[in-house]
Formats: structure tokens, C-alpha cells, sequence
């Protein structure tokens, strides 16, 4: 047994001293014996530092592929410094070619703005809809839709008692002309109710453009610088040109103008009511400056109207003036379309100043139209759209059984939609079509539209239109103008007749 132990204990000296040096590290064979935690953080450790590294790497080389970008576009350093000292440059030193820097902006004129804006128009929803509207800051506006073809809205109470009064005193002291369209061999009298009847008072005030009680020489150069009549007859003027001039302080009150302003010497009394016995007019009309020295009513009026179309101001301002009409008994209109379809052969009437292309004729275009009742009238004078609403528009429809349904003289009662004057409402309604880009499109058919005879009493209108032309180039180039004009002070006087005689009837 001693042998034995003896054996082993040799053996095993004799094993662990002939052992081959490279397996004495070789690991145990035991398990236990094993240290994976240490070996494993080792590497780990390794691993994650090489890691980062190269993520540092990459970021740094993507700043500086970024800061490359940014220089060589132009656009200078990041602080804002001297660019020329930043500039990045390559391994050789040399700068990176830069770019040319880019021409400045051109400083858009006041009148070029069409690349800026489109044609807003107002949704009708359906027949009957109301919607609440902001003109003025102390009450908000109900709009009725009336009908969708075309589109037609109805505004109560546009214009109060007062701004209603002042418009019709306006245009009886510019003095109404009879309209271009004239119906021969109806010999009838004229309405023997006085054009103008008012008292020194009111012309004083209807002159006092900024109402401070005090006439200045422009009010007075302005109310007479017309080109279809004069606000005053050339002895009135006269007269009170000179009582300025010998005022020390160049104004006057109303009591000095009551010694120098002669009623029975108004604009247009010297004419006679024989020159107009021989034939029957629909009506008179005037048109009303709305710029700059005009009444401060018609400036009112002009800036509601443009907040109630939604539409650029500038568009707005550069449109023609306030039309004024008025019916008397037995007067009316024929149904007829405000604005003009577009053909090559034809340009509109108000952009002629941009006009570089001669055409056949010149029409009207009139975006929309806003319509103002200015009194209520005692019997008929109703306002009409024959065909509003219908499902299709065929001219050959206008004509049933013989029977022309423009002829608002005897068919006005068969009109499809028929619109009683009440005093202070406003009519909004479109007569073209969208184009599908923001632009005025065709002449919609649907907005023919008359006037049914007066049967008592007066009836006072005025119109107010938006001229656009389908030319969207034209108009451009129309806006360019004014607005060079009004820079150079060059701006001419408004000439209303040419409008006056575009009125479209069928």
C-alpha cells in the first residue's frame, strides 16, 4: 500500500515538473476555477472606446462636410464676420471658388401686387343661407344668399339713413345727365318734381369735404374739376373764388357763404325740359369721384365695399367711379349683363393705359357689382334676374310665346327673382366665373339683370364695380402704370363717359 502512494506522489512530481511550459497557463479544467467577468469587461471596455472613436470621427467629419456646404454656397460664416477671413480653403491653401452673389430684389411697385393676391369670392352655401359679416365696428351685417347662379347676396342696412341721404344730395348737386340709351317716339313729360332742392346749408356741408366748418380753395377746385358737368356753374365759382381771395385767412364759414352762393344759379338749371320732350330716357345718371379730396361719405362707402368683397384695396381704388342713377316714374332698364365677355378682338375699357395691341372695341369688365338702394320706393322699381337659378341659360329661352323676358317694360313680373328696394341695402353678386386659379374666369350668363318700371315715386341707385381684367398680364401691367403715374404726380383726372357708354345692354 505504501508502494502505491509512493508511485502516485512520484507520479504526480514527475508530471507537473516534465509539463510542457506553454500548457502551465492553458486554463483549468474545472469551471469554477474560470474567470469570464474579468475577460468579459476587458473586451468590453476595448470595444466601447473603439466605438467611440470612431463615432467621434464621423461626427467631426460630418460638421465639417456641413461647414463645408454652407461656405461654398455663399452664404458667409456662422458668426456673421468678415466673410473673405472664413472662408473655407483647400489642402493647399487656396479658397474654394465662390459663387456670384445674387442680384437684389427688385422693390415691387405699390400697383404690381397680382402675384401677391387673387380673386376671393364669398360662398353662397345654398338659397336662404345667412351669414354674419364685420363692416363697421360698432354692428355686424347679416348677408343673405338669394340665389347661386349667379351668385347673388343680400345685405340689410349697407348704408344708414344718413350716408343714403348724402349720396342722392351728392348727385343731385354734380347734376344727373340722361343715359346713353334712348327710346324714340315715347313722348312723355318729365317728372315735374325739382332735381335739386336744397338749402345753402346742405350745399355748404356736401362741400366741406373733411366737415370742419371751414371752405378751403382745393374743396372748391375739386368739386368743380369734372369732366361730364360741374358741381358749380362758372358764376358761382366765380364768386366764390373771389370772396376767398379776399378772406385773410383764405377759408370760408357758412355765413360768408351764404353771402356769396346763389342757389338760382346752379349747374345744369339753364337747360330746358323741352329739350327732352321729344323722347323718353330710362333714367339719369352721375358718376362719383371716390379718391383722395372726395366727400368723406364716398370714401366710407368705397373702403366698406372693399371690406365687404374681401378684395385687395389697391384693385378696389383703381376701379371707376361711384355710378349714381336715378328712375323716375315710369322709368326702368332693360336686363342686360354688367360686364362683357372676353374676345380677342376686344380689350377692357380701364386697363386702355396699359393697352400695347390695337382691338376692335373696348368693353367693360367688371368683376362683380355691388348694388345700393338708396331710398325705398313708393311702387315698383323692382330689381330682377329673369333667368337666376334656372337649371340651364339658353338664349333662345329669353323668349317665350313671343315674348322677350329682357323686356323688363312688360315682362318684369315674370322674372325668376324679383328684389323690392328697401332703403340702405346692398346687392353683391358676381358676374364672372372663377377661372379654377384665383382669376376671373367667363362672363357668368346667369347675371342678366334689370330694373322693372317705376310705377311712384323716385328711385335712387348707385353702383359700385370692381374692374378686373381676364388678362392677368394686362392688369399687371395696367397697376404698374398708375402706380408710376401717382409716383410722378402724372396721375390724370378719371374720365367717367367712357364708362357711361360701356353699360351692355342686350
Amino acid at each position: 500500500m505504501e508502494n502505491v502512494l509512493e508511485s502516485e506522489d512520484q507520479h504526480e512530481e514527475t508530471s507537473c515538473d516534465d509539463v510542457n511550459p506553454a500548457l502551465r497557463f492553458s486554463p483549468p479544467l474545472r469551471p469554477s476555477i474560470r474567470m469570464p467577468v474579468q475577460r468579459s469587461s476587458v473586451c468590453s471596455r476595448a470595444y466601447f472606446v473603439v466605438v467611440m472613436v470612431f463615432f467621434h470621427v464621423y461626427i467631426l467629419n460630418v460638421i465639417a462636410l456641413l461647414l463645408y456646404v454652407h461656405y461654398n454656397n455663399g452664404h458667409g460664416d456662422l458668426s456673421g464676420g468678415d466673410r473673405g477671413s472664413s472662408a473655407p480653403s483647400s489642402e493647399d491653401g487656396r479658397p474654394f471658388p465662390q459663387p456670384a452673389p445674387p442680384p437684389p430684389a427688385k422693390e415691387p411697385l405699390a400697383g404690381e401686387s397680382r402675384l401677391s393676391f387673387t380673386l376671393p369670392r364669398i360662398e353662397g352655401i345654398r338659397v336662404g343661407h345667412v351669414q354674419s359679416v364685420s363692416l363697421v365696428s360698432s354692428k355686424t351685417h347679416k348677408m343673405k344668399t338669394l340665389s347661386l347662379k349667379p351668385l347673388l347676396f343680400e345685405i340689410p342696412d349697407f348704408l344708414s339713413e344718413e350716408e343714403c341721404r348724402v349720396v342722392v344730395q351728392l348727385a343731385q348737386l354734380k347734376g344727373l345727365m340722361e343715359s346713353q340709351a334712348t327710346l324714340f317716339g315715347q313722348e312723355q313729360e318729365e317728372s315735374n318734381q325739382p332735381l335739386l332742392s336744397l338749402s345753402t346749408g346742405e350745399v355748404f356741408s356736401l362741400l366741406d369735404l373733411n366737415q370742419d366748418k371751414l371752405l378751403q380753395r382745393e374743396e372748391i377746385v375739386t368739386h368743380s374739376r369734372s369732366r361730364d358737368g360741374t358741381w358749380l356753374s362758372p358764376d358761382s365759382l366765380r364768386q366764390i373764388l373771389a370772396a376767398l381771395e379776399s378772406c385773410t385767412t383764405g377759408m370760408l364759414t357758412l355765413e360768408e357763404f351764404k353771402q356769396v352762393y346763389n342757389p338760382s344759379q346752379r349747374a345744369g338749371q339753364q337747360q330746358s325740359a323741352k329739350l327732352w320732350s321729344h323722347f323718353k330716357q330710362k333714367s339719369k345718371h352721375t358718376w362719383l369721384h371716390q379718391g383722395a379730396g372726395s366727400h368723406h361719405v364716398l370714401q366710407t362707402l368705397r373702403k366698406r365695399v372693399t371690406t365687404l368683397t374681401r378684395l385687395p384695396a389697391t384693385l378696389v381704388d383703381m376701379s371707376e367711379p361711384l355710378q349714381v342713377v336715378r328712375y323716375a316714374p315710369g322709368d326702368y332698364s332693360h336686363a342686360h349683363h354688367d360686364s362683357s365677355p372676353s374676345h380677342p378682338e376686344t380689350s377692357c375699357a380701364h386697363t386702355r393705359l396699359a393697352g400695347n395691341r390695337s382691338t376692335l372695341t373696348e368693353v367693360s369688365c367688371r368683376y362683380l357689382t355691388v348694388s345700393l338702394f338708396l331710398n325705398s320706393v313708393d311702387e315698383g322699381g323692382d330689381a330682377t334676374f329673369p333667368v337666376a337659378d334656372n337649371r340651364t341659360y339658353e338664349e333662345q329661352w329669353l323668349i317665350q310665346d313671343g315674348v322677350d323676358l329682357t323686356d323688363t317694360q312688360e315682362t318684369c313680373f315674370r322674372g325668376n327673382l324679383r328684389i323690392k328696394p328697401s332703403a340702405g341695402t346692398a346687392l353683391l353678386w358676381y358676374n364672372h366665373l372663377s377661372d379654377g386659379r384665383g382669376w376671373m374666369g367667363e362672363l357668368d350668363e346667369y347675371s342678366l339683370h334689370g330694373d322693372c318700371p317705376v310705377s311712384r315715386g323716385l328711385k335712387w341707385v348707385a353702383n359700385s364695380w370692381v374692374n378686373v381684367d381676364p388678362d392677368l398680364q394686362q392688369q399687371t401691367r395696367y397697376q404698374r402704370l398708375v402706380a408710376q403715374r401717382r409716383s410722378s404726380g402724372r396721375e390724370e383726372h378719371y374720365q367717367p363717359l367712357s364708362h357711361s357708354e360701356l353699360h351692355q345692354d342686350l
